[in-house]
């Protein structure tokens, strides 16, 4: 039997799982520029395309999840790994844009990084709170 408290539940656990599986694809698209960059420097120039295409395809995915962190039951640390997102994105092509006489644009592949880091503790937390079964087998 379903009471109201199961109804209450349910649209915020599939609000969960949601938010989890944009998380998966945000991660996986940075891995991909990541994959892309590495081709176009060390193999062939035209990846630089493909490698700009998909920070334009994927770069609204970090504004998605910035206020999918608020709509649902999420703790703190999910609230500030999503608002991390755009904000590590706008300086990361703010740092390839503009051009100072300081040379930021040497921050751009630590950016980078640390963009992946998050987005990657990201999927790991929310992971914890969609899958909190996985997390019981891996202490046994």
């Amino acid at each position: 039997m379903t009471t109201a408290l199961d109804c209450d539940r349910a649209p915020s656990r599939w609000m969960q799982i949601g938010f989890y599986a944009i998380s998966i694809i945000f991660n996986i698209c940075l891995i991909a520029q990541l994959l892309t960059v590495g081709v176009a420097h060390f193999y062939n120039p035209s990846w630089w395309n493909i490698h700009v295409w998909l920070v334009r395809g994927y770069g609204g995915l970090s504004l998605v999840l910035l206020g999918w962190a608020f709509a649902a039951p999420f703790s703190r640390k999910t609230r500030y790994l999503s608002a991390s997102l755009p904000l590590l994105l706008g300086l990361q092509i703010a740092s390839i844009h503009l051009k100072s006489p300081l040379h930021l644009e040497v921050l751009h592949p630590l950016i980078g990084f640390t963009l992946l880091y998050v987005s990657s503790s990201l999927v790991h937390t929310t992971s914890r709170i969609v899958l909190p079964t996985a997390q019981l087998t891996h202490q046994i």
